[in-house]
Parts: structure tokens; sequence; C-alpha cells
């Protein structure tokens, strides 16, 4: 019989009665749950090199936290206004040239064929009257024409956004900013969270938890300190390691295996943050490459844009290496369980043919995630006709270019780095263990003086078939030895 996957805090928080069961019900149960924990000592070592590290982030995270973002007067550009929600009460067809939008006919085209947009020449404009719902001013009325070329359109009954602009005459006061689209995004957040839940189950909810946990970090630490002056950089290395440790020891569990993972995270962070730097300076970017940069810069002046820059690729690369990572600690772990034997140059090579398929499908995700966020600048490309060269080394596309590459450097340098440090951890563990020479004190219940929790460690390692032959063995074994 075989028991089925047990949570994450079932390796780290065993009973003694657990410990001292002699059936092989019990020691086959373990192959098959979570990792197998390491003795105390290694644990100690583990402790060592992480808890100064998670000190120094508590340290930085207090020092830094910028009590929430510097006041401001809304400049009125930009998302930088004030904004108020509104319904639409009345939509009404109106002819273009009665509220002055009559549309101004297209140049003619060089080939001589018809201009694009005839065909909207003629059709009627449409004014919608908007009710102001909250704020101030709720309850007053204002029109906006929608023109028929217009991508947006209007109906009674919708909600929308407006931006308000005090200084502005009053008639002019109230424009619509965009469409108003909580419903849907809350409706699909919870599509989101009912499919991770159902599928992931216990794990799921952890996963949902430092979800929220790293959406709190960077709305209430990392933004806040950057607009406070702090430096970008040191901000996004404190605020990316404070996520990286709660979201993987919430989501696996405060155990070994995961402590693996989060070291070889934060050597591939300070490889990607290193690379960074250096070709942010020898490429001369800038980091002011569209208005929302430029209208952040106006607005604080002593923001550095170019340590912005590198703070979002440290901060973007954060949540793929930690798949990368968690992954090659689990394929080591898994492997070193289905052979206890395997030295750590065994496990290397096995675990590092797994990590050369999650490398290539990895970059390639990297790649096409930024050319799709980059599509529309690419078609301007295309359309002006311009050489590959010119395209690749324009700032705009460089920009994301350098940090794509470099991302995908760390990604790169993370599965070996974190499949060498797992192999290295697993195989000074338990080295010998589980060999045909084991004397099968972990499977009989006899103590040699480690932990509990190591003792039932050793146990999982054994080979399958001394395990299943230990309630044979178990009652004549001692008379054995005394021969």
């Amino acid at each position: 019989m075989n028991r089925g996957p047990r949570s994450s805090c079932d390796d780290r928080a065993v009973s003694p009665h657990e410990s001292h069961h002699h059936s092989a019900v019990h020691s086959h149960a373990h192959g098959h749950g979570p990792a197998t924990p390491v003795s105390r000592h290694l644990r100690k070592v583990i402790a060592a090199v992480l808890i100064p590290f998670a000190a120094a982030v508590a340290v930085g995270l207090v020092v830094l936290w910028p009590g929430g973002a510097p006041p401001h007067k809304p400049s009125g550009v930009g998302f930088d206004q004030p904004t108020e929600r509104a319904r639409v009460v009345k939509v009404a067809e109106v002819n273009c040239a009665d509220v002055h939008a009559e549309q101004q006919p297209p140049p003619p085209s060089p080939t001589g064929q018809p201009p694009a947009g005839g065909a909207d020449k003629g059709k009627p404009c449409q004014q919608a009257t908007i009710k102001v719902t909250t704020g101030e001013n709720a309850g007053r009325t204002f029109q906006a024409v929608v023109t028929p070329d217009a991508l947006r359109h209007y109906t009674t009954g919708q909600d929308v956004v407006v931006a308000y602009s005090p200084k502005a005459p009053k008639d002019l006061q109230y424009s619509v900013s965009d469409v108003d689209r909580t419903l849907p995004m809350w409706v699909l957040a919870a599509i989101f969270a009912f499919a991770v839940v159902i599928v992931g189950r216990l794990r799921g909810v952890l996963a949902l938890v430092a979800l929220a946990a790293s959406f709190v970090v960077l709305t209430l630490f990392i933004l806040p300190a950057i607009l406070q002056g702090s430096n970008p950089l040191v901000v996004a290395v404190v605020g990316g390691s404070a996520i990286m440790l709660i979201a993987l020891y919430l989501c696996h569990g405060l155990t070994a295996r995961t402590s693996v993972a989060v070291l070889g995270t934060l050597a591939s962070l300070l490889l990607i943050g290193l690379f960074g730097s250096v070709f942010i300076n020898w490429a001369l970017l800038t980091g002011n490459t569209d208005d929302t940069t430029g209208l952040v810069h106006g607005l604080y002046p002593d923001i550095e844009i170019r340590g912005l820059l590198l703070a979002g690729i440290i901060i973007g690369s954060l949540g793929v290496l930690d798949d990368v990572t968690v992954t090659q600690t689990a394929a080591v772990w898994e492997l070193k369980e289905a052979d206890p034997s395997a030295g750590w140059r065994k496990l290397y090579g096995a675990a590092m043919r797994i990590g050369r398929d999650h490398i290539a499908s990895v970059v390639n995700t990297l790649v096409l995630a930024y050319a799709g966020a980059a599509l529309p600048l690419l078609l301007l490309f295309s359309i002006a006709q311009s050489s590959v060269g010119t395209v690749a080394t324009s700032e705009v596309v460089a920009e994301e270019i350098i940090r794509t590459l470099v991302g995908s450097i760390g990604l790169v340098a993370a599965v070996p780095l974190t499949t060498l440090l797992a192999a290295l951890v697993v195989s000074a563990d338990r080295k010998g263990r589980g060999a045909p020479g084991d004397d099968g004190r972990a499977g009989t219940g006899q103590r040699s003086g480690a932990d509990p929790v190591a003792e039932v460690g050793v146990g999982a390692n054994a080979p399958t078939g001394a395990v299943e032959s230990r309630p044979a063995r178990r009652g004549g074994g001692g008379r054995r030895r005394k021969r």
C-alpha cells in the first residue's frame, strides 16, 4: 500500500512515534513523499549562510522603509492627474459638424488609391452624456463627442473613468480618460485563484498568499522607496530578496532543498546585477525611452533612471529564476531518492540533462515575452523599413535586448550553479547510506545518536529491496549479530 504525497511540513515535524515505525509501508511512503530532510549538521551549515543574509534583508527593509510615497500636487499630465468614477447616462447620434467634430479629408495616396477612412465619411458622431459619480462634484454631467473612426464607443449605463482638471474652465474640467474595467478584472482574478486552488490545493493556496505578499512588498516598499530617492538598485536587491525568501519558503517549506534553491537564486541575481550594470553603462543607455519614464523623471528629478532600468531587470528576472532553481533542486533530490548510491558527479550529470531542456525553453520564453510586449514598436520599425542593425542598436530596442540577454545569462547560469550546489549538499549528507553494506539501523528503529528528523531521512534513502525485506529480518536480526 502506498500513501499519497504529504505537505512540505511532514519532512520537518515527525513525531517520535512515527520515527519508531518499522513496517515496509512506513518506509516505502517516504520515498514518494516530500524531500527527505538533511542532517542537523548540514542544516546548521546552511543556516550559517542564510540567516545572516535574511537578517541583512530585514535590516535593509527597516533602514530603507519609505513610509509611503512622497506627497506632491498632481501635474495634470498623463497618469499624474486626479481621476473619478462616472457613468454614461445617455448616448445620442448627432451631426459631426454641429458638434465641431467634422473629419478632415486625409491626404491623397501616392499610388493614386483612394485614401483610407473614406467609409467613415458622412457617418454621424455620438454625443455621450456622462454623470460623475464620485468626488466633490458627484452628480455633475458633461458631454463627450465620439467620432465615427474612434476605437472606443460608449453605451448607456457604461462605467467610465474621468480625469479632473480643477484649473480648467468649468465645462472642460472633466474628460473621459478610460473605461472602468473593475468587474472583468476581478472576475478573471477569481477564475485564476480558483484554478490555482483546485489544481494546487494547499500548495496553490500558499502560492496565492506568496503572490499577495510579493505585491505588498512591491507596492509598500519598492515603489515608494524609489520615489523617496533611495538607490533603485539597492531597493530592488533588498525588495527582491525579501520577495524571494517569502515566496520560496512559503510555497516549498522551510527545508534544506528550498534553502539550496534560495542560494542558487541569490547567486544568479548577483550575476544579473553585475552584467546589467556593466552593459547598461557600456551601451550608454539612459533608461528614458518612453513618455512614462520621462514623466516620472520630470516629477521626481532625483530618481536615477538608469538605476531604475537595472532594478527592473533584476525584479523581472526573479520570477523565472525561482522556477529554474526550484526545479533543479527538486530534480537532484528525486534522482538521489531513485539511486541512493549515486555520487555528486552522477547526480550533477543527470540533473544537468534536465536543466539543458529547461534552459532552452526558458530562454525562448523570455525572448518571446519581450518581443510580444514590444510588438507595436517593432511594427513601427517595419513600417519605416529600417535595417535590422539600425533597429537593434536604437536605444528603445537595445534596452529590451540587453534586458533579455542579461536576464537570460542569469537564468542559464542558475542551472549549473544550483544543480552543483544541490548535488554537493545531498551527496555530502548521505554518503554511503543505503548502500548494500548498510546494517539497516534506520529501518529497525535503532538509534545511532543522530537527531530523529535526520534518522527518518536515512530510512528514505535505503534501497527498495532492503526496505521491503526489513520486516522479515526484524525478529532475527539481533541473533545474527550475536553470532
